[in-house]
């Protein structure tokens, strides 16, 4: 069995893009497995409150110039994570949005 793609096989797929609807375009198969509630579960989603103290103490660290080059490291994983996250969330309240009266 031919495993499925991660991108839905399209005739236009590659054509070009406007700005901004390539990051649309880019995410649609991930926002597709997930139910409206699942949207809505991300859209909400909170952290946990022991790794946000934990992120703020690194935070606290690293505007002293106090972080070793391993909290260094799990600092900027912390910040890519909660960057990736909040435009996962940023997305899905859109979509919340565009599909209430």
């Amino acid at each position: 069995m031919k495993p499925k793609p991660l991108i839905a096989d399209r005739s236009d797929a590659s054509t070009s893009c406007e700005p901004g609807q390539a990051f649309q375009r880019g995410i649609a198969p991930f926002f597709a497995l997930l139910t409206p509630e699942q949207t809505r579960q991300l859209a909400q989603l909170r952290g946990d409150p022991t790794l946000n103290d934990r992120l703020a103490e690194l935070a606290d660290k690293a505007n002293e110039g106090e972080l070793s080059a391993r909290e260094r490291a799990e600092y900027e994983e912390y910040i890519e994570a909660n960057e990736l996250l909040a435009v996962l969330q940023a997305e899905a309240r859109f979509r919340i949005a565009r599909c209430e009266p």
